[in-house]
This record gives structure tokens, sequence and C-alpha cells, in this order.
């Protein structure tokens, strides 16, 4: 996955910024390198996955300019080979290795033309500034703060930065820093002009940009698996998936050992497609006792993420000690688009679309943070086919009155892309959606609230929350993860916008637990 330090200025505390470097060591464990870059330094850990011999290792440097670049960039060879036409030469066949060439012929419009999920920091000796970038989605993590000197600094995870920057925040997604501003150079989630494709024309446009998405994901030099909850985002990448390869995919499923819902439907789509597949259980101690842990690797106390973080860290975890995969594909961002259980409450397509457009906005905060780190901290990297800018871009654009459920089944433009093409099983194509924390065992959310509810009286819990006014904690598990947080990044909440819930002003989403088990309309998911 790689961890990326920009200190864009004298170190202030060379031991402080040593010891931040060192929290993120699980990203890059191949290898380690600091380099100084004008009048600040540039630090790269790296995961070895494309360009796996030492010649890959960052910075990269090219005529007095540094980069370090936590992405993958696809297409990239189609690049270098435009490059090397112009005279560029690459010691490598890492893909970031194009990003200082491309600096050079594009300049800060380089950003804009990278298919890719990356967060980069690049040192131009030219002009003796630092710029940095970050993927329209934020699939690749990025933050920033300010030292007591004014100095700013950019690097993979708050953890990084906690005892160095007073304040620290993502850096924006579709962003980049330079000059001492943030200039957006991509909003993805604006449509510029609707799509009026009519639905059969939509659903194979939809079938043939997630292949492709999925397609260009499999390239790596390094072993790939995948997370199969059974569901259907991501049993629909395992299925393309296996189409795609030539021999088994692997793939790997959690639950809790006597009520995970969805441990039985990823098996029976692992039989369909004929992967070599794993199952991972874990215990209610594991679960308690993983808490502390997820917290704080994942810098948040919004509750779906941590709920929904216990199985994939711990799948994740299972993954590292046995297996020698380093890549992991997974089926995060389709909710966003096509909707949720929560989304059918819509009350116009303008509301849907609207919403869409805020959650895929601040989709860095939650879904997409949770698979970064989860991933990350046993050393894989996670790819998101569901991200591919080509494929949101589409989704994006189609008429949101299309895509609202009024066709008495969520998700039915996905659905129907693959219907009859036997991908999957219909069971599965057609089956209603269980939320992830649940589906791993309604037992798991219950063990969490249960412990939460163990830690405060009531009289305690109404004192200690009233010590928070921005996300407020409004139950007893929302408090406990709260200080929790509050531990590992005290006085940084501003890091997260506020709790992933259901849209509160609509009838019917008013809700105090941000589960779908509490919504109206959740009828036999996760059954």
């Amino acid at each position: 996955m790689c961890s990326i330090f920009g200190y864009c200025g004298k170190v202030r505390d060379e031991t402080a910024f040593k010891n931040g470097f060192s929290q993120t060591k699980s990203r890059g464990p191949d290898d380690s390198r600091i380099v100084k870059a004008g009048g600040g330094v540039l630090a790269f850990h790296r995961l070895s996955i494309m360009g796996l011999t030492a010649s890959g290792m960052q910075p990269f440097e090219k005529n007095g300019c540094y980069a370090v670049c936590n992405g993958e960039l696809y297409g990239f060879k189609a690049e270098r080979k435009r490059l090397i036409e112009k005279g560029y030469t690459f010691a490598s066949d890492s893909d970031c290795e194009i990003l200082l060439p491309m600096y050079f012929e594009y300049g800060t419009e380089l950003f804009s033309r990278l298919d890719a999920e990356f967060a980069c920091v690049i040192y131009d000796g030219r002009t003796n500034e630092f710029i940095a970038a970050r993927d329209p989605i934020g699939i690749r993590p990025l933050y920033y703060g300010y030292d007591a000197n004014g100095v700013i600094l950019f690097a993979s995870e708050p953890k990084n930065l906690v005892g160095l920057c007073e304040k620290i925040l993502p850096f924006p997604p579709g962003h980049y820093y330079k000059g001492g501003k943030f200039v957006c150079y991509r909003d993805i989630a604006k449509v510029e002009s609707v799509c009026r494709d009519d639905l059969e024309t939509a659903c194979r446009k939809i079938r043939e940009k997630l292949i492709a998405g999925v397609k260009k994901r499999l390239a790596a030099d390094a072993k790939v698996g995948f997370l199969l909850s059974g569901g259907l985002d991501s049993s629909l990448v395992c299925a393309i998936a296996a189409r795609q390869s030539e021999k088994p995919i692997r793939t790997f499923a959690i639950g809790m050992s006597e009520d995970a819902i969805d441990l039985k439907y990823a098996r029976q789509v692992a039989d369909f497609i004929g992967s070599e597949h794993t199952e991972v259980y874990m215990t209610p101690d594991e679960v308690i006792s993983s808490l502390k842990t997820v917290v704080h690797l994942l810098g948040t106390y919004d509750i779906t993420t941590i709920r929904a973080s216990m199985g994939m860290y711990l799948v994740c975890k299972a993954i590292r000690e046995r297996t020698d995969i380093r890549v992991l594909l997974t089926g995060e961002i389709s909710d966003e688009l096509f909707g949720y259980k929560y989304t059918d409450f819509a009350p116009s397509s303008d509301a849907f679309q609207k919403e869409a457009e805020k959650r895929l906005r601040e989709l860095h905060m939650y879904d997409v943070l949770r698979a970064d780190r989860c991933i990350s901290v046993n050393s894989l990297e996670a790819r998101v086919p569901f991200g591919d800018l080509d494929f949101v871009k589409y989704v994006m654009s189609l008429d949101p009155e299309m895509k609202m459920n009024k066709y008495h089944k969520g998700k039915y433009l996905l659905r129907h892309a693959f219907e009859g093409l036997d991908y999957l099983p219909d069971e599965i194509l057609w089956r209603e959606k269980a939320a992830f924390s649940d589906a791993v065992g309604h037992s798991m959310v219950d063990y969490l609230k249960e412990y939460a509810e163990e830690q405060y009286s009531d009289a305690e819990y109404e004192e200690k929350r009233a010590r928070y006014t921005h996300a407020a904690p409004f139950t007893k598990e929302s408090l406990l993860y709260r200080e929790l947080f509050e531990k590992y990044y005290p006085g940084q909440s501003d890091m997260i916008v506020d709790f992933w819930m259901p849209n509160r002003s609509w009838e019917g989403c008013n809700v105090n637990d941000p589960s779908a088990r509490v919504l109206s309309n959740y009828g036999d998911s996760g059954k």
C-alpha cells in the first residue's frame, strides 16, 4: 500500500518526525527511505506491488526534483511509452516513476490526466516548492497540518502527524496543493450534463465499464486476492475477476461462528465461480479485544465505520498471516452510486442525486477509509473497482429517476446489467442487501453495544457526552468510540465531518442507529 510523508520546510524536531513516520511502517514493510528535498524532506515506506526490484524504490529523483506516491496508475505503460518517445528514460517497472516526467510535460494538469487512485507529494527543485495531490475519490489517504513554525506537512495517515501538528485534516480529494492553495482539478461527484441513455443501454455500459474496472485492477507483480462477503457488490467483482483469470481466484470471507449471515452466500458464490475459498471465523472475545486497535488504526469515531471494520480487519489479518497475497479487491462504493436501504426514502430524484453527490464527496472519511486502513495495516493493498473513475462518472451522470428504487429491488440497474449472463446465481444477483457489519453476524454488533453499555452508568454517559460539541455522541456505543478516538487523536474530531447516518431529514430515516436493520424497509435483508 505504501506510506508517504512530506515535510515541506525545515524539520522542527527530527526525533518527533522520525517517530511520526514510523507509525505507518506496516503500510510499507519492504523498505524505507528519507531524502532531503530542498529545505524539507520526503519519506517513503514501500510495499512492493509493481516493479518489485530495488530500482522501484521511492522517492524518485530526476533533474533535482523528487516525488513520492502511494498509488496505482492504471494504463501507465502506454503513458511511459509516450514519454520514452519524448526522450525520457526509466530505471524501473514501477508505475509511479512516470510522475516526474509527466509533471515536467504537463505541470499540475498531470493530475487530471491520471486514471489512478493515488496520493503524492512532488518537490520541484527548479522553483523550490512542494506540490501535493490526491485522487478524485480519495481512495488513497492523505492528510495535512502545519507545525508550530507554519510549515505544511503531508502524510498518509493522521497518526503520522499527531504531536507534529496542532490541527490535522484530510487532504481534499480531487485537489492539488501548490503555492499555499488547494485547487480542485476534478469534482467527481459533479455532473456536467445528465445522461439520457435508456435502461438497456445504461445497463450495458454499466456492465462494460465495471468489467473494465475490474480487469485493469488485476494487473500486479504481486499476488492478488478478493474479499467476498456474499453480497451483490463483492460477488460481482469476484465473478468478473474469475472470468478474466486463467486459474481459480482466491476469495476470503469472515463471520461470527454462530450467526454469520453471509458466509453461506459467500460459499455459494465461491462454488459457482470456482474460486479457492477460505472462511475465517471470529469470536466475541476477538471482537472486543480488537476494538482499541481498530479505532487507533482507523482514526475515526464513526459507528458504522468501526462496526464494519471489525470483520474486515480480522479477515485481512488472517490473510496476511496465512498467505502470500499482497493485493485485495473489494466491493466498496457501489452503495453510494446506486443507492442503499435508506435512499429508498428519498423524497425525489433530485434529493436522491444530491445525497449521492454528498456521500461520494465524503466517502474518503468512511467506507473508503475503512478499506484502506484495515487492509494497509496488514501490509496489503486495496483496490476498488467500483471506484473506477470512468465507471463512477458514468453512473453519477445517469438520470437519477432511473437510479431510484422504483423497481421494488435496490440497485436494480446493477443487477439487471448482469442478468441472464451466468455471472452469479440468481439467488445472489437478486438477494436483498445486508449491512456488512450485520452480515458478519448480528451478534457482533450486539456484543459491541452490550460492551459499551457496561462501560457507563446513565449519569456518566450524560456527563461525558456533554464534553463534546462537534459530532456529539448520542449513544453509549458512540461515546465509547469517541473516548477511544480522543485517546489516540486528541482534539482532532474535525478529521471526520460527522456520523455516517441515514439522512435524518427524510421521512422514515430519523433513527439513532446507523444500521439498516432499524429501517422499516430492511425486510428480508440479511436472511
